[in-house]
């Protein structure tokens, strides 16, 4: 399963990630090892990488591919539990985090996996089977204007209301069950030329909201800036607007040394600066790679280093 997936800017993450070969380094999306691969690599035999993955499939494979390496400790979580994870392994700082927060090709892929539109599968959308809620329910059960304002909010999709109506009106027929039925309902709706798209972000639009994804992503970043020695770095890659949004302006934020209005005499915030960015602009993948991987195309790398 790891030939199915291709490591994306993997090169420019390690180096903008690693400062000290004997550090301790957290990997937040195993999957099926790209980027864990690579820092072990990297790393000296008395540094430490721990890397996470809620996702069995990528999490079972990762552990036969892994399991015997010493300086390297694996868990079934998700990311955002990495304060639990350092106190686990009695870690006090990192000296770099990484979190790739694209889905990996086998999961696109692979029908099992239920998160491809081209193929049939259950509407599942659950990287953590334990989720109890699965985007069959949700389309099956959600109101019109709340799968509609999932649509726009999560997906940015502008036919949103037309979908969600569509979808409320065939599921009284029928119960939508699969990926394939989901996807046929849309395309009576869309033309051709915008159907691979829209299904796109009707699908991430899904995905995100069952899993959490956004408000995970927060929780993390608040707690890795937290967990980052001093000039350790913090490095993310992002895939829609969405998640890169909350990345740039969490940067920004930690950045700033104060947040009192320009109008005030004298700063009475209080505000310490935890970051300075290190990648002004973010970091897109070379013509080189796109041509390999047609999948980098919408990934944009951002870092910045603990202060």
């Amino acid at each position: 399963m790891g030939d199915f997936h291709t490591p994306v800017l993997l090169n420019e993450s390690i180096d903008y990630l690693i400062t000290n070969k004997s550090g301790i380094y957290f990997d937040g999306t195993l999957g099926f090892g790209g980027h864990s691969s690579k820092i072990l690599e990297t790393i000296n035999d008395d540094g430490l990488l721990v890397s996470t993955d809620v996702d069995l499939d990528a999490f079972n494979y990762s552990k036969s591919k892994f399991g015997n390496i010493k300086n390297m400790k694996l868990y079934n979580f998700n990311f955002s539990k990495i304060k639990i994870i350092s106190k686990l392994e009695s870690i006090k700082a990192f000296n770099g985090i990484f979190a790739d927060l694209g889905i990996s090709s086998h999961q696109i892929d692979d029908p099992a996996s239920g998160f491809t539109f081209r193929k049939e599968a259950e509407l599942d959308l659950r990287m953590d089977k334990t989720i109890r809620l699965t985007a069959a329910e949700l389309i099956n059960t959600f109101t019109e204007d709340e799968i509609s304002n999932i649509f726009y909010k999560y997906g940015e999709e502008k036919n949103s209301r037309k979908i969600a109506k569509r979808i409320c009106e065939k599921r009284k027929i029928k119960p939508i069950t699969t990926t394939t039925i989901l996807a046929g309902i849309i395309s009576e709706i869309v033309p051709e030329r915008f159907l691979t798209k829209t299904l796109s972000r009707v699908f991430q639009s899904l995905r995100i909201y069952i899993n959490k994804e956004l408000d995970v992503l927060k929780t993390f970043l608040d707690d890795s800036i937290d967990l980052l020695s001093e000039g350790g770095r913090i490095v993310i890659l992002t895939y829609h607007s969405l998640e890169d949004r909350i990345v740039k302006e969490k940067f920004k934020y930690e950045q700033l040394k104060c947040v009192c209005p320009k109008e005030y005499p004298v700063c009475s915030c209080n505000k310490t600066q935890k970051l300075k960015i290190i990648t002004k602009k973010p970091v897109y993948p070379t013509a080189n790679e796109l041509s390999i991987n047609r999948r980098a195309r919408s990934a944009k790398l951002r870092a910045a280093v603990r202060i």
